[in-house]
């Protein structure tokens, strides 16, 4: 009989020969055997199982073990910080204490120089030819000036020809005081008349005729003599009036066309207007940094 695999060789048959004894073949399972192994696998099975319960056991005592050291070390570190927070400084909460305070009352402004200027009341400062035009020339850009000739006089009338001195005169002219400048053969004679305020001042600048007289001398020889053409300007400024007379000294007559004697006029005007105005802002700063009078 074959099972279907290689036979294995038969020895030769003898037929006298006796044959092994073999147990007859009944073909039933052995169930002692099964039952026998089927028990050792069985006991191996409770003994992984019992082993893996073992280690689950430990691994949860373990966790729970990190777990508890770690809630005590943040108990501890939240004490800690609280001991640290509790030992610092308290802020201070009076607030009773009077607290600096300013003052809603706005200063004052500072003195306008033009209060100085406007009256001789407040205009009290000193002033003569040497304070009104300084120095041995005036400059202006690039432009020099050589100063001749000054005068100051408290007869405004003969500081002026052709009308101007009635029109002092009769506005109540103080004072004139005169300085003349040359440059590139042009000489100009600039003349500031004072009176008690501003409107004294603006009526003889507004009813000006004639001009103030050419000054000479100092190394400015004549000019704007009689039958001549010069150039004659009035403005005014606070409680001053000045004037200008600006011409050749070779004794030529102006023309529009001749911007040299214009440039002069203007140069020396400028000056004027500068000069009166300095006085303002001084005695304005001054008054500005006097110490506060007054009684208890």
């Amino acid at each position: 009989m074959s099972f279907g695999g290689p036979q294995w060789p038969q020895e030769p048959h003898h037929s006298h020969q006796q044959q092994p004894y073999a147990p007859p073949q009944t073909g039933a399972p052995d169930w002692s055997a099964l039952a026998e192994a089927s028990e050792r696998r069985t006991r191996r099975k409770r003994l992984l199982i019992a082993g893996g319960a073992v280690l689950a056991t430990a691994l949860v005592g373990t966790i729970i073990a990190t777990a508890i050291v770690s809630t005590n070390k943040a108990d501890d570190d939240g004490a800690n910080l609280a001991d640290t927070t509790s030992g610092a400084p308290e802020l201070p909460t009076d607030t009773a204490k009077p607290q600096p305070s300013f003052s809603s009352v706005a200063p004052p402004p500072p003195p306008n120089p033009m209060d100085f200027i406007s009256t001789a009341q407040k205009d009290k400062a000193p002033i003569s030819a040497g304070s009104l035009f300084p120095g041995k020339k005036l400059t202006m850009g690039d432009r020099v000036h050589i100063k001749g000739a000054t005068a100051s006089t408290t007869t405004c009338a003969a500081a002026a020809e052709d009308g101007l001195g009635a029109v002092l005169e009769r506005n109540g002219c103080e004072r004139v005081i005169r300085a003349t400048y040359e440059r590139d053969g042009v000489a100009v004679t600039v003349g500031v008349a004072l009176f008690e305020n501003q409107a004294a001042a603006v009526k003889a600048k507004e009813q000006a005729q004639g001009g103030i007289a050419p000054l000479v001398g100092s190394g400015v020889n004549g000019f704007c003599q009689a039958k001549t053409v010069c150039l004659r300007r009035a403005n005014s400024l606070g409680r001053y009036a000045y004037f200008t007379q600006a011409g050749f000294t070779s004794g030529k007559k102006v023309t529009k066309a001749d911007e040299i004697v214009f440039k002069v006029s203007d140069d020396v005007g400028t000056f004027a207007f500068n000069q009166i105005y300095a006085r303002g802002r001084a005695q304005a700063s001054a008054a500005a940094t006097a110490p506060a009078t007054g009684g208890q």
